[in-house]
């Protein structure tokens, strides 16, 4: 199991509709509009690396008023 955060930028007043909008997609654990330079953050999980990427392009950066994503995938070190 791969697990990742994926740091969304918003158009401006989206945060709320996005984070709401992507909790819904499978595979998402949790989505928390945040403030700062990012303004929804995602945690997600996939059974590898190449479902977390379709998952991010096909699945999250989807969802109308997203501008920019960041997917930082965990390690355990």
């Amino acid at each position: 199991m791969v697990q990742a955060y994926i740091l969304i930028q918003t158009e401006v007043g989206k945060a709320a509709s996005v984070a709401k909008a992507i909790q819904e997609i499978k595979g998402v654990t949790s989505a928390e509009d945040v403030t700062g330079p990012y303004d929804v953050i995602v945690r997600a999980e996939a059974r590898n690396v190449d479902e977390l990427g379709k998952l991010v392009v096909a699945r999250v950066q989807s969802v109308d008023g997203i501008t920019r994503t960041l997917t930082c995938p965990v390690v355990h070190l």
